[in-house]
């Protein structure tokens, strides 16, 4: 291991300039994925004629897609449409497309582990349907996705590294540079990435126990 040759500050720079770009694709695309998965997870638990069933065929083509594939597509097949991202936007929307699909499921088997009776008692004090979810149904339901939803997210920031393959400059990549400019690195720079991995991990964890905690009180 060159601990030396691989800790320059150049060197360090430039992994930082990554782990700031993998945070950033990681940070837009749960908040988008999250708005879009929970839109598409309610569609599905409401039963709506015809729209939740072909959101639900959606999703389960898309759950059943490797990820790699959706990067591909994002990047190289949509510009043949007249649709075309930087490689900073053709990630965060793969990612979206994917975790989107993937939060569906959770938010949608959150909402339905609720009694039933919640919704009924919420309809027969005069809420709608958009009222009883937001202040009967989903508060108690965010209690059993809390966990899923973290281990979902958690799973995003892994694969932010698939990017890798359309050349976003993000951890692994710049990791990938430096060690194949000096191959001496190459232990280095994994311990590098599996502490930055697991630091941010291990965080969103601990943040989600303790909010967990604090909403249950």
């Amino acid at each position: 291991m060159n601990f030396a040759q691989a800790l320059t500050l150049p060197n360090l720079r430039f992994i930082f300039d990554g782990l700031l770009v993998t945070l950033e694709v990681a940070v837009i695309s749960i908040i988008f994925s999250f708005i879009i998965g929970g839109i598409l997870g309610v569609i599905r638990f409401l039963r709506i004629p015809y729209l939740s069933k072909i959101v639900g065929l959606i999703i389960d083509i898309i759950r059943n897609l490797p990820l790699l594939l959706i990067i591909f597509f994002t990047y190289f097949a949509l510009p043949q449409i007249g649709i075309q991202f930087s490689i900073f936007w053709s990630a965060v929307v793969a990612l979206t497309i994917f975790e989107s699909a993937m939060l569906s499921e959770i938010i949608r088997g959150g909402i339905e582990a609720v009694p039933k009776g919640q919704m009924e008692a919420g309809r027969s004090t005069g809420l709608n349907i958009a009222q009883t979810m937001y202040y009967i149904v989903l508060p108690q339901g965010i209690k059993l996705m809390v966990p899923p939803l973290v281990s979902q997210f958690v799973s995003l920031i892994r694969d932010t590294s698939l990017a890798v393959v359309i050349s976003l400059p993000e951890l692994t990549h710049n990791s990938k540079i430096i060690y194949a400019q000096y191959p001496s690195t190459v232990l280095v720079m994994f311990i590098i990435m599996t502490v930055c991995y697991f630091a941010i991990c291990y965080s969103l964890s601990l943040f989600a126990k303790r909010f967990e905690l604090n909403y249950q009180k």
